[in-house]
């Protein structure tokens, strides 16, 4: 376990690397190889790339995402990263999202109305 003050920097490098993820998807683009080299280098903080976590079954991202000690809001954070990584269909890691969803609303023991509406969204797709 962490203590106290480690699990701050931690939670806070974490939360860092998720915002830099996400604005670097945020916007659409056309995929070139500058674009996922800086998606890459902020993946590389979880142990993943962008081809490792198109290659990851689902339970083995989840674990990972734990081993990082990504809280329950900072993995629906990941999983939102990858619905917009999925958007311009370069990609295809909404079923990876989805089951970070489900997991994240079986386990946390708390009943989110708007990770259900993610989850329900993407098994419209």
């Amino acid at each position: 376990m962490l203590n106290k003050g480690l699990r701050d920097e931690e939670s806070i490098r974490i939360e860092n690397t998720l915002k830099t993820l996400h604005a670097l998807v945020f916007v659409p683009k056309f995929w070139n190889a500058e674009d996922t080299s800086l998606i890459d280098e902020q993946l590389k903080s979880f142990g993943l790339s962008l081809e490792r976590t198109i290659e990851i079954p689902e339970e083995e991202l989840i674990i990972l995402l734990q081993r990082c000690h990504l809280d329950w809001n900072q993995q629906e954070q990941f999983a939102d990263i990858l619905v917009s990584l999925s958007k311009e269909k370069q990609f295809d890691f909404l079923g990876k999202a989805l089951a970070i969803y489900q997991y994240i609303q079986q386990e946390s023991k708390d009943f989110s109305f708007g990770i259900n509406s993610k989850i329900t969204s993407l098994k419209d797709k």
